[in-house]
């Protein structure tokens, strides 16, 4: 049984990867940002979490028109175009000589830059914003893939958006990482986080879906971020002809399905084998493995397009 869907083998090569600081390549051990930096202070930006695939980062538009949405609604200026931030992914990645490699994941992170003192007022900031990218050799534990995670449903919800708004992917992620601790302190992998109302909402750090009867349901998509792996899955299932229902729903109704899984970058399609200590499955389902192969059908058509 995996810790969690984000768990991964150790590789030494990422000992030696450079990081793209600002546009500069700089070794793992020498790179940093400054502790007057947005990010490091507030936790002020935005990032996104992206996976290569035969030498291309799948799903790239997806990925890009959610981080600039999200810099929009926190009124940051990014200071590159969609273009020459391709760019310089691309650019780190050849820097690494991982182009022609799979199992690299990548984390691009955008704060606000840096401040002139402790203090959150956007007007104290005195450069332009800090972009860092961490390519790593990352892959998926097969036992995350075929033998799933336990859920824990936790007592930390998914806010209101006037409070802060679940569609921004932004730096602060106190909650899910309380989310996450209670989780663990339960013995389960993921959190299980519902929302204002007590439906269920979405996962600390992925998406939750389940299957009921031949159906996939998933949470109305309220009080969760945007997911490009959770909007993957359900173009999948239309695309199939399998009904999907994006809805509100109980955690009773979670407790009598037959299979359920959970949707991210960095796993893709990982199923749910107890929540809240009910057994649902005995590893993979026959939809889990059924989405699995038809989600890296779609990331293949994606890259070659």
């Amino acid at each position: 049984m995996a810790k969690g869907t984000h768990d991964f083998s150790p590789d030494s090569r990422n000992d030696a990867i450079l990081i793209n600081v600002n546009g500069e390549l700089v070794p793992r051990a020498e790179a940093s940002v400054s502790v007057f930096d947005s990010g490091f202070m507030l936790g002020d930006g935005v990032w996104e979490g992206l996976r290569i695939h035969k030498g291309r980062i799948a799903f790239l538009d997806a990925h890009l028109d959610r981080l600039f949405e999200g810099a929009k609604a926190i009124a940051m200026d990014i200071g590159l175009t969609r273009d020459e931030l391709t760019e310089r992914l691309y650019a780190t990645i050849q820097g690494n000589e991982m182009a022609d490699q799979e199992g690299v994941h990548i984390r691009l992170m955008v704060t606000r830059g840096i401040r002139s003192t402790p203090y959150q007022d956007p007007r104290v900031v005195i450069s332009p914003a800090t972009i860092v990218i961490i390519p790593e050799y990352k892959e998926p534990l097969p036992a995350t893939i075929e033998k799933g995670v336990r859920l824990f449903t936790v007592h930390v919800r998914r806010g209101d958006p006037a409070v802060q708004d679940q569609k921004l992917n932004s730096h602060s992620k106190l909650n899910c990482i309380t989310a996450c601790i209670q989780a663990t302190q339960a013995g389960a992998d993921e959190g299980l986080m519902l929302d204002p109302h007590g439906f269920v909402a979405t996962c600390n750090s992925t998406h939750f879906f389940f299957v009921r009867k031949g159906e996939v349901w998933t949470s109305s998509g309220d009080y969760c971020l945007g997911g490009i792996t959770r909007s993957a899955v359900i173009q999948i299932c239309r695309e199939q002809g399998i009904p999907v229902f994006e809805k509100n729903f109980s955690l009773t109704d979670v407790y009598g399905a037959e299979e359920a899984f959970v949707t991210g970058t960095f796993a893709g399609v990982v199923p749910v084998t107890d929540v809240d200590g009910r057994k649902l499955s005995e590893g993979r389902g026959a939809m889990v493995e059924r989405l699995q192969g038809h989600y890296r059908d779609l990331i293949d058509r994606d890259v070659s397009a």
